[in-house]
């Protein structure tokens, strides 16, 4: 290849990777900027936001803001959906409809739609693409095209310390108790008691712990230990470094 080529090639690369790293930068900047805080709201009015809350830029679709309340410091992921009433502009009474706790997650995607009370407690962590309504189609007329038939509602309880995998769906009426898993892609409706583990579609308890009896059916792996407080980055690299095995291949 003549000489001029590669100065050529090398810097139509050095532009693309000049090109890529100015996007990426750029993005992180709007994506700061777009945050919403409750020191920078943008232009949405909750009723609350708590101290340390945060809506990751892009917001997805969000209406009925003065009928929300955030806690404190719940990470809200992007293009999460936070809707209250049927439709925006409605006055809906001088309550809060939708309150989500204390630390509370809401995973990238999730949607969580709220027309009768939608109560998260603190600390539910919800993994991406979760889906929380208190609104369901209702198709009781058989004439009539199912999306235009007035919806079945009824309030949804999350209790404080649950986890939602990726994908679940909690459905109208749902009172989850708490410390209480969902797994993955599971299909939520009626009660659900404390400590119990739900899976499937519809969703059943597969595992619950009782005081006298622990774990039932036992859990399979021992629990992971936690890590020490104060322990720095340094340490739990070093730490790792003396586990059998580190560094095999």
């Amino acid at each position: 290849m003549p000489k001029n080529e590669n100065v050529f090639s090398s810097w139509r690369a050095w532009r693309r990777r000049a090109a890529s790293r100015l996007v990426h930068r750029g993005w992180r900047a709007v994506q700061r900027a777009g945050a919403v805080t409750a020191e920078r709201p943008g232009p949405y009015r909750f009723g609350r936001i708590g101290t340390g809350t945060r809506l990751a830029f892009p917001q997805g679709t969000v209406f009925g803001e003065p009928w929300i309340e955030l806690g404190d410091h719940c990470v809200i992921g992007e293009q999460v959906t936070l809707t209250v009433g049927m439709m925006p502009g409605l006055d809906l009474g001088p309550g809060p409809i939708l309150r989500l706790g204390d630390g509370v997650v809401l995973g990238r995607g999730s949607h969580v739609i709220a027309s009768r009370d939608v109560v998260f407690g603190d600390d539910v962590f919800c993994g991406p693409y979760t889906y929380v309504t208190s609104d369901n189609h209702s198709y009781d007329d058989p004439h009539q095209p199912i999306g235009r038939q007035w919806p079945r509602s009824a309030p949804v309880e999350i209790g404080s310390g649950s986890w939602l995998g990726a994908g679940a769906v909690i459905l109208p009426g749902a009172r989850l108790g708490r410390n209480v898993v969902v797994a993955a892609g599971a299909v939520v409706r009626g009660e659900v008691p404390d400590h119990a583990v739900v899976a499937g579609a519809p969703a059943r308890v597969i595992r619950r712990w009782a005081p006298e009896d622990g774990w039932q059916p036992p859990l399979r792996t021992p629990a992971p230990e936690p890590i020490p407080a104060g322990m720095t980055v340094e340490e739990l690299l070093a730490l790792a470094e003396t586990e059998p095995g580190a560094g095999a291949s």
